[in-house]
């Protein structure tokens, strides 16, 4: 077992990546025949494709429930979500194990898409650097004189793919993923991703959010074969998310940007690891930040 995981009575567990674990029902043999998943949401964090110490505090279930909000605001969506609770008689049985209450999903078990399903609404991070090397973010020819932090003239998709854990995700072109998952895949996979970040943004924005980036995740449903929203949807770790006002009103990067998200973490990396070896801890005071900031997030898009 991962030493990560914890035991639950009822389930196995299966695998963790870098910040979630996933469960089966005990009489399940795994992922295959699995009639349910239990996604649990720990509290580490990773950023440069190391999980980083110390996790932070209530991440798991801030995470989570702000998964749980996105996909409730997006029901036109098919998704992975299945009811986590149930009548037995007369009394309502909960199957999500009160050990990871909060902080858990059950979901139905997908045949998932090797693709990162990235959308970028504006220049910031990997896309600023590659787009003054080439004016072109994934290959994708930007306009000219466009400024960090920017917001582009229209969304774009720029899909990546799904390293396995330990290897850098890899930023792929659209004629790539048709290869990988065939044409009518790879053009519903762009087409929801894009339709879903449009929503996304318009409702954050009337929150005084903005959404930078995101990225999503889908599997084919194995009963039907619909394309399936799944994993995580716009969370703090999965997406840029800045203060609308001070992206209006700043006079530099850092004020424009200022984030609800993991990049105070990434920041102080930055400044202070030249990503060889082992990552340093992060300080209290860092650790603090970040958590405040994703509470605060939680808090201006669902009133929590």
């Amino acid at each position: 077992m991962n030493p990560t995981s914890s035991v639950l009575p009822g389930w196995s567990h299966v695998y963790s990546g870098k910040v979630r674990d996933l469960y089966v029902p005990e009489q399940a043999h795994g992922l295959d025949d699995a009639t349910a998943v239990l996604v649990v949401a720990s509290d580490r964090v990773s950023a440069f494709d190391h999980v980083l110490e110390p996790g932070i505090p209530g991440k798991g279930e801030l995470l989570t429930t702000l998964s749980l909000w996105w996909f409730d605001q997006l029901s036109d969506v098919p998704n992975h979500l299945l009811a986590d609770h149930r009548l037995d008689g007369e009394r309502v049985v909960d199957d999500i194990p009160d050990a990871v209450a909060g902080r858990a999903m059950l979901v139905k078990p997908l045949d998932m898409y090797p693709i990162e399903c990235v959308v970028r609404g504006y220049l910031t991070g990997s896309g600023w650097t590659e787009y003054q090397a080439t004016q072109s973010v994934c290959g994708i020819v930007l306009p000219a004189g466009l400024a960090n932090g920017d917001r582009l003239p229209e969304p774009i998709y720029t899909p990546a793919w799904k390293a396995p854990l330990g290897q850098h995700d890899e930023n792929i072109t659209f004629e790539r993923t048709v290869e990988l998952v065939g044409e009518d895949a790879a053009a519903r996979l762009r087409d929801l991703s894009l339709s879903i970040y449009t929503e996304a943004a318009a409702l954050a924005e009337g929150r005084g959010v903005i959404i930078a980036d995101t990225k999503f995740e889908f599997g084919r449903d194995r009963a039907t074969g619909t394309v399936t929203l799944a994993d995580e949807v716009l969370t703090s770790d999965s997406s840029r998310y800045w203060d609308a006002v001070a992206w209006a009103t700043g006079t530099t990067p850092a004020e424009r940007m200022a984030s609800f998200d993991k990049q105070i973490v990434r920041d102080w990396l930055s400044a202070n690891w030249d990503r060889s070896g082992t990552p340093p801890e992060l300080p209290d005071t860092i650790v603090e930040r970040t958590a405040a900031r994703y509470r605060e997030l939680l808090e201006r898009l669902a009133g929590e």
